[in-house]
């Protein structure tokens, strides 16, 4: 088995003006690929030293493994969390965020206040928690790192250099919040309805 790089769901230009099509490309077709490529060389990597009994390497290809799987999964999660023109939440992600934070514009600034306090490369993430069945902020450090157990990721921004500098510089304020414009908020509802049924 092999992973594989997912189409994005829209055109290049389709998140303009909160994400250029050029950042779009770039971010997809080589940061993404990228990901894809290195899971699928740390497989290779990892059935070759079993099969020669090379266990000392299995460690640090297992790290190899965790950092791109980590990162092919956050962007495709990231791809879906996005929609041109954004959408408004409705159903179970309304309710919960009503109930949780107080309405949607508190979430934002929570939300915010999380992305833009990351130090160096990262992700802000809205999970479930699926031990108290709550909804929780955080930040992944990287890809994969700091990841709470038990959580299952419904809305993701990345905040590696990559997602926003040639646009946005060291601005990364304006990029959190043009982010609103284009979120995908029917992705997340069904991304929580599917957490909470599991």
């Amino acid at each position: 088995m092999t992973y594989q790089l997912p189409d994005l769901p829209y055109d290049y230009n389709a998140l303009a003006p909160a994400i250029i099509p050029e950042i779009l490309e770039l971010h997809h077709d080589k940061h993404h690929a990228t990901y894809v490529k290195g899971a699928n060389t740390a497989l290779e990597q990892l059935a070759e030293a079993r099969d020669k009994g090379n266990f000392g390497v299995i460690n640090k290809l297992e790290k190899d493994l965790a950092f791109n799987l980590g990162g092919h999964f956050n962007h495709s999660v990231f791809w879906t969390n996005l929609t041109p023109g954004g959408s408004e939440p409705t159903g179970g992600i309304k309710t919960a965020l009503d109930t949780k934070f107080g309405g949607l514009e508190s979430f934002q600034k929570e939300f915010s206040a999380v992305a833009l306090g990351i130090q160096g490369s990262g992700w802000a993430v809205l999970g479930y928690d699926a031990f108290s069945q709550d909804l929780r902020v955080y930040q992944v450090f990287d890809h994969q790192g700091n990841l709470p157990v038990g959580q299952a990721p419904l809305l993701v921004l990345d905040l590696w250099e990559h997602a926003f500098y040639l646009q946005y510089k060291n601005v990364k304020a304006d990029y959190v919040k043009a982010f609103w414009d284009i979120v995908n908020w029917d992705d997340v509802n069904e991304r929580l309805t599917k957490a909470t049924q599991a």
